[in-house]
């Protein structure tokens, strides 16, 4: 006798993950984010497999700063250069350095509260530490340290970007993990000589899965949002590679003149940000236990 009650032969996981998907469509804030994103993820992959109309770092002097029509969707730039193929690869840009650096932080901060929470001791006293130092300082401030010191590429902003979000990986993980190390599953064993590792990978980490995934959501949008300030600033992706901070900061002369130079990449970096914000909103929702009794 397992103790599980199935419903109308439906495996349990199955059940629980098809009520998760039901509960996740029933809330606008979940669904609206969803197509948001899968929108602006659809339009980076075209620009990373080479699908947008121009391409967007080929010149056309002829063609400046045109305004929106039927030929150029977005307009073009002061070089001629068209818009919308620019917004895509800044999507992608910032989608891929986003992707990257969350992927990096989130493995790096779990793993370290994890093994903080679980073992206490020293090694909740130095991860303790380390994360306590990281917080001390402003996050864009920590990122443009970080990214001003080494050569600038897409791989240095999304390494400054994941040193940033490793600690909040920290905090995150380690408050559920204190409690899970406490339930008697956890107990019983530890009680019958299993290893501490084997452990942490079969009982601990799969009870916070749910956690780290709305956590993942959330942070990427933070990312975007970050790399786009170092990307203004100067110290993001070196041109000519489209990012959307560094059009929206060459796109400050021409306001007056070509306002849809900063119009389409500022919005679609909104949009991007609301997206995913929204998303990881609804997947807290959908996810937490405390608020599945009151949908």
């Amino acid at each position: 006798m397992t103790g599980v009650v199935e419903t109308a032969g439906i495996p349990p996981a199955t059940s629980a993950r098809g009520e998760r998907l039901r509960a996740m469509l029933r809330s606008p804030s979940a669904v609206a984010g969803l197509i948001i994103s899968a929108i602006l993820v659809l339009l980076s992959l075209m620009a990373l497999f080479g699908l947008t109309p121009y391409d967007p770092v080929a010149q056309d002097p002829p063609s400046r700063l045109q305004p929106p029509s039927a030929m150029h969707w977005f307009g073009t730039d002061q070089f001629g250069r068209d818009m919308f193929s620019r917004v895509a690869a800044g999507v992608a840009n910032s989608t891929v350095i986003a992707v990257v650096a969350v992927t990096v932080s989130a493995v790096v901060g779990t793993a370290a509260g994890v093994v903080s929470g679980f073992y206490r001791g020293i090694s909740d006293t130095v991860i303790g530490g380390i994360t306590n130092v990281l917080f001390a300082f402003p996050p864009l401030l920590l990122a443009l340290s970080l990214a001003s010191v080494f050569e600038r590429n897409w791989l240095t902003v999304a390494v400054a970007i994941a040193i940033v979000y490793v600690p909040i990986f920290v905090r995150v993980t380690r408050g559920p993990v204190l409690s899970l190390r406490e339930i008697d599953f956890v107990r019983a064993a530890t009680s019958t000589g299993m290893r501490r590792s084997r452990i942490m990978l079969q009982h601990v980490l799969p009870n916070i899965t749910s956690i780290i995934i709305v956590q993942v959501t959330l942070s990427l949008s933070w990312a975007v949002l970050t790399e786009a300030s170092l990307s203004f600033l100067g110290l993001g992706t070196p041109p000519p590679a489209p990012s959307l901070g560094s059009m929206i900061y060459d796109a400050r002369t021409l306001l007056s003149i070509a306002p849809w130079t900063m119009i389409a990449p500022g919005a679609v970096l909104v949009l991007l940000i609301v997206g995913l914000n929204l998303l990881g909103d609804g997947l807290r929702d959908t996810l937490d236990p405390r608020n599945r009794g009151t949908r």
